[in-house]
């Protein structure tokens, strides 16, 4: 803070101190909620709204400090700080209810007239010195909108409320926490040890061959879904997933130049084995967006969902997660290509779950469609482990094994896991 000078020097105080400010009645409202009559599953859902709300509020203060020729690391750690009163103040007003509930309004006023004054004054004469007003005015339309979608979200989500609609909401957001630690986990092994293409891509097909796997025998087994079903339903799948990476890579390729080397429409080059480990991520992501509707049907309706189900949920993401990783790593040996991968894998679940829940849909079809993606799995990954064979067979024999164990321990820990709850073969089966 030293380093900024003059008027530089004050905007910043100015910025910082308000948002500091505004966060001593955020942790007020979210320790008062805490105490009120829904306790819990109403904290919860109040809580998740301030930590979305303190997405912009972060980015306020950063772009502030980063402007003024502030270090990226320093000024996360002053959006960081400026949110400490939250935890602080939340502790003493759950205890306090009372006291706290009656200076809410006060402290959120205040603090509500200090932004408007912030804004007006101080960020947006800055703006329009540094833009022009139509850009200016574009940006601030997108920002008010952007927080209006979200503020129209929590609020539809507020009026069908319910206990356990909250932790089935708090459950679809952990889901996606299991991808991106199993990408995490699969890149750290690839990087300590120096695993090969071959061997990578071998665990990922072996991971992809066992969640394809998986609901389909579960369904069969316990006799709800026919065996000629199922085929036909892979078969779909498999045969769907093939013509439409075929249809992708000759649109997006006009002549091979080289063994591995492709040119697309565009004149960018990129290798088949990266466009073949693009669309192989797509389909695990299809795979992930039936998983998270199954989710989000059963969230609001099964009691004590939220509550036995954060594990098993989670372990059930680290295959997909490494999958993702492996396939990626292989291909291009990135490893931040790897973790953003796995990361965004890890966001399709809990949107289509959140999207399940705000829209009230009903589990009708949606065994037919987790069989339908499981088919799509394999013909995307057995295409890679075929390249994967010709370059080094038994690595590629090896990663298999290693892949097929990896997710067979995690999807039966999931099993372990829920033997105590009604939610053991799948979550849908909850509101059956």
């Amino acid at each position: 803070m030293l380093d900024i000078k003059g008027a530089d020097a004050n905007k910043v105080i100015l910025v910082i101190g308000i948002m500091t400010l505004h966060s001593f009645g955020e942790g007020s409202g979210v320790g008062v909620s805490f105490a009120g009559s829904k306790g819990l599953s109403q904290g919860l859902l109040v809580t998740l709204a301030i930590a979305v709300h303190n997405i912009p509020e972060g980015l306020a203060v950063s772009m502030v400090l980063a402007s003024r020729g502030v270090s990226p690391q320093n000024a996360m750690l002053w959006s960081v700080i400026t949110s400490l009163p939250q935890p602080i103040v939340a502790v003493p007003s759950f205890i306090c209810a009372d006291a706290f509930n009656k200076l809410l309004p006060f402290c959120t006023g205040f603090a509500a007239g200090c932004m408007i004054w912030m804004v007006v004054a101080e960020v947006l004469p800055d703006a329009f010195k540094e833009a022009s007003p139509s850009h200016v005015a574009s940006a601030a339309t997108l920002s008010v909108a952007t927080m209006e979608a979200f503020g129209a979200m929590f609020q539809n989500f507020g009026v069908n409320y319910n206990s356990e609609g909250a932790s089935g909401f708090l459950v679809s957001l952990l889901f996606g926490l299991g991808p991106l630690l199993g990408g995490n986990i699969l890149v750290a092994f690839a990087l300590a040890f120096h695993l090969q293409h071959a061997l990578l891509t071998g665990v990922a097909s072996g991971i992809a061959f066992v969640l394809g796997a998986w609901r389909p025998l579960q369904l069969l087994f316990s006799s709800k879904m026919s065996f000629f079903t199922l085929t036909f339903l892979l078969a779909t799948g498999s045969t769907f997933t093939h013509i439409l990476t075929s249809t992708a890579t000759k649109l997006t390729t006009l002549k091979k130049t080289s063994a591995n080397t492709l040119p697309n429409a565009a004149g960018f080059s990129i290798s088949a084995l990266t466009l073949q480990s693009i669309l192989s991520c797509l389909a695990v992501a299809l795979h992930a967006l039936a998983e998270g509707l199954a989710l989000g049907v059963a969230a609001p309706k099964a009691y004590g969902f939220g509550r036995h189900m954060v594990l098993p949920v989670s372990l059930h993401g680290l295959t997909r997660g490494a999958a993702v990783a492996s396939c990626i790593f292989g291909a291009t040996d990135s490893w931040y290509g790897s973790l953003a991968g796995s990361g965004l894998i890890g966001i399709v679940g809990p949107v289509s779950a959140i999207a399940a829940i705000l829209a009230g849909i009903d589990y009708s079809g949606l065994d037919h469609l987790m069989v339908f993606t499981c088919g799509g799995l394999i013909p995307c990954f057995w295409s890679m482990l075929r390249r994967a064979m010709r370059l080094d067979t038994r690595k590629s024999t090896t990663g298999v094994m290693a892949g097929v164990g990896f997710a067979t321990v995690c999807l039966m820990c999931t099993k372990l896991v829920c033997l105590h709850t009604p939610y053991c073969n799948s979550a849908p089966e909850a509101v059956r």
